[in-house]
C-alpha cells in the first residue's frame, strides 16, 4: 500500500519546479539586459567596453564559481547550495536595480553571478538525482522547454519594463519569481549529495578565476588600445599560464575539482564544446544585433524586444519539440545538426547593407532560433549523462562552466573586433570635417554603436556654431559613417559566429556517442552490465 500511495507524495515534480523556476530567472534576466544595454549605457554614460563588463561580470563570476559550486553542493546538500545561491542571487538583483554608476552596477552584477553559479551548479545534479527511466526524459524536456519560454517572454518583458518603468525594473523584477523557487526549494525539495566528496579546491579555483579574468581583461582591453598594447599581450600571456597552472593542478590532486578524466568520454568533451559554441556564437553576438536594432535604426527596448520574438519564439517552439525528441532520437542527432541549422540561420542574416531594414534579419533570427531549440534541452544530457548520479554536481558544474566561458570570451572578443574596426573605420571619414577637438569623443560613440545619439550630438554642436543647415549636415555625416561603419563590422562578427556554429556541429556529431551513456537520459540507452562501476571508477583511472 505504501508503494500505491508514494506516487502522490513524490517530491521530484516539487524539484522540477524549483529548478526550473530559478533557471527561468536566471535566463530570463540575461535577456532582459541585452534589450536594456543602450537604455543603461546612455543613462550611466558607458562605453561599449563597460557594457561588455556589465554582461561579462555576471558571466565571469558565474564561469569561475561554477565548479566550486558544484563541489560544495556535492559535499554540503545540493538543496542547501541552490537555497544559498538563490537567496544571494536577490540580493546582487536589489543591488543592480538600485546601481547609481556604471561601476556599481558591474558589481553588482558580479555579486548575481556567485549566486547564479550555486544555482546552474545544482540545477542539473538536483534533476539527476530526483528522476530515473522515462521520468528523466520528460524532467529534461521540460527543462529545455522553460529555456525556451525564458528566452522567449524576455525580450518582450524587458523591453516593456524598460521603456515603460526604467532599466531598473529589470533586476526588480527577479524579486517575486526569487522567493517562489526558495519557497518551493525549502518546502518540498529533498536533500541530496555525493558521499565520496572531497573539500573544495580552492588553489584550482584561484587559479581558474585569474585565468579567466586575466583573459577577459585582455580581449576587452585590445578594443580600446590595441592587439599590440603591453598590458594586452601580458594579460593574455598570464591568462594563458594560469590556465597551464590550473590543468596540473587538476592533473595532480586527487580530489580535483574537474576530474580531467572524463575528458577521456568523447561525449563529455562534445558536450562541453558545444556549451561553449552555442554561448561564443549566437547569444555572444545578440548583445551587438540589439545595439544594431536599437541604436542604429533607432527602435525603442519594447520594439526591439517585439522583434526578437522571430528569435525566441522560434527557439521556443523547436525547444518544445526537442523535448520530446530526447526520449527517442539520440542526442548526437539533435545537437550536431542543431549547429548546423544555426550556422545556416546566421549565414542568412548577413548582407547588411547601410540602408537595410530590421526585416532583413527576420529569415535569420527564425532558422537560428530553430537551431538553438534543438541544441539546448538534449544537451543537459551530455554532461550528466555520462557520469554516476553521484557525480552529477561536478559534471553539471564543468558543462554550465563552458556555457558562461563561451559567452564571457565570446563578448569580450566579439566587443574588441566591433569597437576596433568601428573606429578605424570612421576616424579617417571625420578626421577632415570634423574639428580635432571632437572626433575623440565622436569616435568612442560611434565604436560603442551609439550611431544615432553621435549623429544628434554632432547636429547640436554644429546648429549651435554654424545655424541649422550646418547641423543638419553634421547629422547626416555622422550618421553616414557611423552606420556604415557598424554595419561592416556586424556583418564581420556575423560570420566569425556562423564559422564557430559550424565548426561545434562538425565536432558535435563526431565526439557525442550513445555508448558513453552510463545513466540512463533523454535519448540515451539504458546502461550496460558494468559501465556503472566503469564510470565510478573514472577518477581512479
Amino acid at each position: 500500500m505504501a508503494q500505491q500511495a508514494a506516487p502522490t507524495r513524490d517530491p521530484k515534480w516539487w524539484t522540477l519546479v524549483a529548478v526550473c523556476t530559478g533557471v527561468f530567472m536566471l535566463l530570463l534576466d540575461i535577456t532582459i539586459v541585452n534589450v536594456a544595454l543602450p537604455d543603461i549605457q546612455s543613462e550611466l554614460d558607458a562605453s561599449l567596453s563597460d557594457l561588455q563588463w556589465v554582461i561579462d561580470a555576471y558571466a565571469l563570476s558565474l564561469a569561475a564559481l561554477l565548479l566550486t559550486a558544484g563541489s560544495l553542493a556535492d559535499l554540503y546538500g545540493r538543496r542547501r547550495v541552490f537555497t544559498i545561491g538563490v537567496i544571494i542571487f536577490t540580493v546582487g538583483s536589489i543591488a543592480c536595480g538600485a546601481a547609481q554608476d556604471i561601476l556599481l552596477l558591474t558589481i553588482s552584477r558580479a555579486f548575481q553571478g556567485i549566486g547564479g553559479a550555486a544555482m546552474f551548479a545544482t540545477a542539473l545534479a538536483l534533476l539527476a538525482s530526483a528522476f530515473h527511466g522515462k521520468d528523466r526524459g520528460t524532467a529534461f524536456g521540460v527543462f529545455g522547454a522553460t529555456t525556451g519560454v525564458a528566452v522567449a517572454i524576455g525580450p518582450v518583458l524587458g523591453g516593456v519594463l524598460t521603456s515603460g518603468l526604467s532599466w531598473r525594473w529589470i533586476f526588480f523584477v527577479n524579486i517575486p519569481i526569487c522567493l517562489v523557487a526558495i519557497g518551493v526549494t525549502l518546502l518540498k525539495v529533498e536533500e541530496s549529495r555525493d558521499p565520496r566528496a572531497g573539500r573544495p579546491d580552492w588553489f584550482g579555483f584561484v587559479s581558474f578565476s585569474l585565468a579567466l579574468g586575466a583573459l577577459v581583461y585582455g580581449l576587452i582591453e585590445a578594443g580600446q588600445h590595441g592587439w599590440g598594447e603591453q598590458k594586452v599581450l601580458v594579460s593574455l600571456a598570464a591568462s594563458a599560464v594560469l590556465l597551464v597552472v590550473f590543468l596540473v593542478s587538476q592533473a595532480v590532486q586527487e580530489h580535483p575539482m574537474f576530474d580531467l578524466g572524463l575528458l577521456r568520454k568523447p561525449t563529455f568533451t562534445g558536450g562541453l564544446i558545444a556549451a561553449f559554441g552555442v554561448s561564443a556564437s549566437i547569444f555572444s553576438l545578440l548583445t551587438f544585433l540589439v545595439i544594431y536594432v536599437q541604436n542604429v535604426l533607432g527602435y525603442s527596448a519594447v520594439e526591439t524586444g517585439v522583434r526578437f520574438l522571430y528569435l525566441s519564439g522560434a527557439s521556443f517552439v523547436a525547444a518544445a519539440v526537442a523535448g520530446r525528441l530526447t526520449e527517442k532520437v539520440p542526442v548526437k542527432w539533435l545537437i550536431g545538426p542543431g549547429f548546423l541549422v544555426l550556422g545556416v540561420g546566421l549565414l542568412l542574416m548577413l548582407g547588411i547593407q547601410d540602408d537595410s531594414s530590421w526585416t532583413h534579419l527576420i529569415p535569420g533570427m527564425v532558422v537560428s532560433g530553430v537551431g538553438i531549440g534543438l541544441i539546448n534541452p538534449p544537451l543537459a544530457s551530455t554532461a550528466v549523462g555520462v557520469v554516476p548520479v553521484a557525480r552529477a554536481g561536478m559534471a553539471s558544474g564543468v558543462n554550465s562552466t563552458l556555457r558562461q566561458v563561451g559567452i564571457a570570451t565570446g563578448i569580450a572578443a566579439l566587443g574588441s573586433l566591433f569597437s576596433r574596426q568601428v573606429a578605424d573605420a570612421v576616424r579617417p571619414e571625420l578626421a577632415q570635417q570634423v574639428p580635432p577637438g571632437a572626433l575623440d569623443g565622436l569616435s568612442a560613440a560611434l565604436s560603442g554603436g551609439q550611431v544615432q545619439a553621435a549623429a544628434e550630438g554632432a547636429q547640436k554642436a554644429a546648429a549651435a556654431n554654424a545655424g541649422q543647415g550646418v547641423g543638419q549636415q553634421a547629422f547626416d555625416l555622422v550618421h553616414r559613417v557611423g552606420t556604415s561603419a557598424v554595419v561592416d563590422s556586424l556583418n564581420h562578427l556575423i560570420a566569425i559566429a556562423a564559422v564557430t556554429a559550424f565548426v561545434a556541429g562538425v565536432l558535435s556529431l563526431a565526439l557525442i556517442r550513445q555508448k558513453d551513456f552510463v545513466v540512463r537520459g533523454p535519448g540515451a540507452p539504458p546502461p550496460a552490465e558494468g559501465q556503472e562501476r566503469d564510470a565510478a571508477e573514472v577518477r581512479a583511472s
